[in-house]
């Protein structure tokens, strides 16, 4: 188990997408984190208040979690110095970052020097089998984005506590490492190797009551070079009764991939939902979560109503508006 609460790290984020693992445990476990570190130059907030290693220390802090996602998922050198200072205070890390906390010699010997645990949460932690494409009692709704970084895992937290709220029986499935840190439980999907990816979503999505939800955080886009692959498997394995467009309407180009246009949402349901027809017929595009975070509530309510005219779709922002429009367009 990670020791709570939290010193959310920052780093030198470049900007606030950058540190998405740090807001969404904010948004989401906000009685799990207590304070931020920023370094010189941060330019990301995630609205805690700053503290230094001490303070945090102080003030109850048991594990420093690294809250940024960095292209790559490296642990730079500039960082160094700030884990080996959260060690020496007697804090744990915790990371979800592809460059893992275990394969660094000076970590591992200061924070066994300190008694102290580095959890690397993107180690797959089950021997996942290779999908077999079997139809599986129960419901599954998936996110799909026109890129990445859109909002499919605040749809899919936002409509799983709608409807536990309802009473209605649902499960939220982590598949990346703030889902994972936010919950404590799932699949760091791009860390499983290839061949098992759509067989670990089986995994962590199995048989279930027929009207049990499983809101299965998306991955990805399946319109981005860099990461097209996980959402595909991710459509695979989830064999989804229900799709959600994910769209950020602020995004002029795919993020990391300049000179890339993103997607139209019509382009992105066709597409998507002809990739999961593949595995479940019966599969229907449900709604659209538009991320509006960057617009004024006017903006943000013009923006909602002209995507929804355009897709012919339940289109909400379920962080700001709530997310019971999107539950109640669910397949019955």
């Amino acid at each position: 188990m990670i020791r709570q609460p939290y010193l959310l790290f920052l780093g030198d984020a470049a900007d606030s997408l950058a540190a998405k693992v740090a807001q969404g445990i904010r948004d989401w476990r906000p009685d799990a984190a207590i304070g931020q570190y920023r370094m010189p130059g941060c330019n990301a907030d995630v609205g805690l208040e700053d503290m230094s290693i001490e303070a945090a220390r102080e003030a109850g802090a048991r594990t420093l979690v690294i809250g940024v996602a960095n292209r790559g998922g490296f642990i730079p050198d500039a960082w160094r110095s700030v884990l080996v200072k959260a060690l020496d205070a007697g804090l744990d890390i915790a990371s979800g970052l592809h460059n893992l906390l275990c394969d660094e010699p000076d970590l591992v010997a200061r924070a066994g020097a300190k008694g102290c645990r580095l959890h690397d949460v993107r180690i797959p932690s089950v021997s996942y089998p290779i999908a077999n494409g079997q139809k599986r009692r129960g419901r599954r709704c998936l996110g799909v984005g026109t890129d990445v970084s859109v909002g499919k895992m605040y749809t899919a937290l936002a409509m799983d506590r709608e409807m536990r709220r309802r009473g209605m029986k649902s499960t939220f499935r982590a598949t990346g490492q703030t889902g994972i840190l936010i919950t404590g439980d799932g699949v760091p999907l791009d860390a499983v190797i290839a061949d098992f990816m759509a067989g670990s979503i089986e995994y962590i999505s199995p048989e279930n009551d027929e009207d049990h939800w499983d809101l299965i955080e998306g991955q990805g886009s399946l319109f981005h070079a860099s990461y097209s692959g996980v959402t595909l498997a991710l459509i695979h394995g989830a064999q989804p009764d229900a799709l959600v467009l994910c769209h950020d309407p602020a995004r002029s180009e795919m993020r990391g991939l300049p000179g890339y246009r993103l997607p139209s949402l019509p382009e992105l349901g066709d597409v998507a939902l002809r990739m999961a027809r593949m595995v479940n017929p019966a599969c229907q595009l449900a709604a659209v979560s538009v991320n509006t975070k960057s617009l004024g509530d006017d903006e943000a309510r013009a923006c909602v109503a002209a995507v929804e005219a355009e897709t012919r779709l339940t289109t909400t922002d379920p962080f700001r508006f709530g997310a019971g429009r999107l539950v109640d367009a669910l397949p019955e």
